[in-house]
């Protein structure tokens, strides 16, 4: 059963765990740079194959992507943020391909108002913490596909309380990334928020994906709780 299979698969995840852990811990200026970028990487990269051992369908194909294009997006940001910025856009449109295919079927009001404040205001945020700062709208634009993200996330039929709630701390994560760069908290204060929320929501997402996948391969129906 799913919590079996998830006992079955623990190596890797507790190997993610321990790079992002270690990683959060222990990575500074002073490890090599093409070590450092490997090791940022490795978190979400192990939860990449994790999901790949357990990908049955497309929908667990997809969620392989989501996972992959967003760890090289990791790496891509040590070398260039533009481009660690691109894939994880790349990323968050497979992701909601992904959601969009286990909508639920019905929403009460206030899962849809709270779908709505994410899809209307991570962008709005997002703008309000970088107006006047250079790449400005590019910020913008990349925090509406993020919005959308989680919005599909927190709307579709995977468990809210693991994929909606992960897709709600990416957001905070990155309006974290958005206050950091325009001076709104200290580069003290990022360090705790961004990397902890960040990872423990593609935790959460993953297996929350995963696990839904396999218990739906059991017993065909969407998961709701």
């Amino acid at each position: 059963m799913p919590h079996r299979a998830l006992i079955e698969h623990r190596p890797w995840l507790f190997a993610s765990l321990v790079a992002a852990i270690s990683y959060f811990i222990y990575a500074d200026e002073s490890v090599p740079g093409l070590f450092l970028t490997v090791w940022k990487g490795a978190g979400v990269g192990l939860l990449a194959v994790y999901a790949a051992r357990r990908a049955r369908n497309v929908d667990g194909w997809l969620l392989v992507a989501v996972m992959a294009t967003e760890a090289c997006a990791d790496m891509a940001l040590e070398v260039s943020f533009l481009v660690g910025g691109a894939l994880f856009a790349i990323g968050h449109v497979v992701a909601i391909r992904l959601f969009l295919r286990s909508r639920r079927d019905t929403l009460a009001s206030s899962q849809k108002a709270a779908a709505v404040a994410l899809l209307i205001g991570t962008p709005v945020i997002a703008a309000l913490l970088t107006f006047g700062n250079s790449g400005w709208v590019l910020a913008t634009a990349y925090a509406l596909i993020v919005g959308v993200m989680a919005a599909c996330a927190w709307s579709s039929s995977f468990p809210r309380y693991r994929v909606g709630l992960g897709a709600v701390l990416f957001v905070i994560s990155d309006l974290a990334i958005f206050a950091r760069e325009s001076g709104h908290i200290t580069p003290a204060l990022a360090m705790w928020l961004i990397w902890p929320l960040y990872y423990v929501g593609q935790f959460l997402i993953t297996t929350g994906v995963v696990q839904s996948l396999r218990a739906r391969a059991i017993c065909p129906r969407p998961i709701t709780a």
